[in-house]
């Protein structure tokens, strides 16, 4: 009988010291940043009356081209992943970004002012996190291409502030 308590004894501590072993292991491997965090500073925090981090889905052929002598707004269409502030009730939402070819910290100019961020380049499948406002005709009065016009209904949002929050 002391054999039978001692056998399962030994099975009780060997699964426990295999469990703890599995918690040690899981909770000492490096995880990856979750969007909430990614790309957080005080302006993407402060500006705009909505901030999110969303994937830039795609960027349609034309949407981005440099003019020295044009300032424009181009849209561009996001997978919402999380948000942090504001109301945003749909999955896929469209963004406008002024002067698109310029690093989002050289954007503003005279006409624009108050816009900003720390990406560089925008490329499909990177994560943003945003600080925005909407509609964008409230915001931004100038030329403005959207490549998806007549195939969303909804509203357009203004990009405020522009962080890079991963890929």
């Amino acid at each position: 009988m002391t054999a039978i308590r001692t056998e399962r004894g030994l099975q009780g501590i060997a699964v426990a010291l295999t469990a703890a072993a599995a918690v040690i292991g899981v909770s000492c491997r490096r995880q990856p940043a979750a969007p909430s965090a990614a790309g957080a500073d005080s302006k993407v925090t402060e500006l705009g009356s909505i901030e999110v981090t969303a994937r830039l889905v795609e960027i349609p052929e034309g949407a981005i081209f440099k003019r020295e002598m044009y300032d424009y707004a181009t849209v561009l269409k996001y997978q919402v992943l999380e948000v942090h502030r504001g109301d945003v009730s749909e999955e896929t939402i469209y963004i406008g970004h002024y002067n698109p070819f310029k690093p989002r910290s050289e954007a503003a100019d005279r006409r624009v002012e108050g816009i900003g961020g720390n990406l560089e380049v925008f490329r499909a499948g990177q994560m943003h996190r945003m600080a925005l406002e909407v509609p964008i005709d409230d915001y931004f009065m100038g030329g403005i291409v959207n490549k998806y016009f007549g195939r969303f209904e909804g509203p357009i949002y203004w990009a405020v502030w522009t962080d890079e929050a991963g890929e």
